[in-house]
């Protein structure tokens, strides 16, 4: 057994010891074991432009966690490619002044957007930006027949609203007031 191995040796040296040429460069075949569930992982991803549901889905995790700046990334991507409850979460963020600046107005376009497209909370979110004027010019007939869509579409919180006679405290908390003060 002894004499085996400096023979296996003197067989495999040369193997390991001989130089890699550009055929045999592991770099061809690309990344082995991508960082692909990481939160850098999807950041990169939607730096550049990937949507997906799964994908889009890891926005709600971000701003859950506190990255707004790339959870409003990922969104931004996703809603600019259609997907309605991307459009809600940028209207959040962009009504809250999470990972950019308060805009009323631009939360009140992706909520419009979303209802536009049939999504059941665009549509109480845009009824209701239309019952205050926030964001949007006020319109409550206009907002009553989103929020009723919305109830019909069986969304809970627009029924409740339409059962209270479309009483807003019921909705939102008066410590919000000061927020959803008519712009228009």
């Amino acid at each position: 057994m002894m004499r085996c191995i400096p023979a296996m040796l003197t067989v495999l040296l040369p193997l390991v010891a001989a130089p890699v040429s550009a055929e045999d460069d592991p770099a061809q075949y690309g990344t082995t074991n991508p960082d692909e569930m990481t939160w850098q992982s999807y950041r990169q991803r939607a730096e550049n432009g990937e949507t997906g549901m799964v994908l889009c889905s890891m926005g709600y995790m971000l701003t859950k966690s506190g990255d707004h700046e790339t959870a409003r990334l990922l969104f931004g991507n996703c809603a600019n490619a259609g997907y309605t409850s991307a459009m809600t979460w940028m209207s959040q963020l962009d009504n809250n002044g999470l990972g950019g600046d308060y805009d009323p107005d631009a939360s009140a376009e992706w909520d419009r957007r979303a209802a536009d497209l049939g999504d059941p909370v665009g549509k109480f979110n845009h009824g209701l930006n239309l019952l205050r004027g926030h964001g949007i010019p006020r319109d409550e007939a206009l907002g009553r027949k989103f929020v009723d869509e919305a109830a019909g579409d069986g969304l809970a919180i627009a029924k409740t609203l339409r059962g209270a006679d479309y009483d807003l405290d019921t909705v939102t908390p008066d410590a919000d007031d000061w927020k959803y003060a008519p712009l228009y």
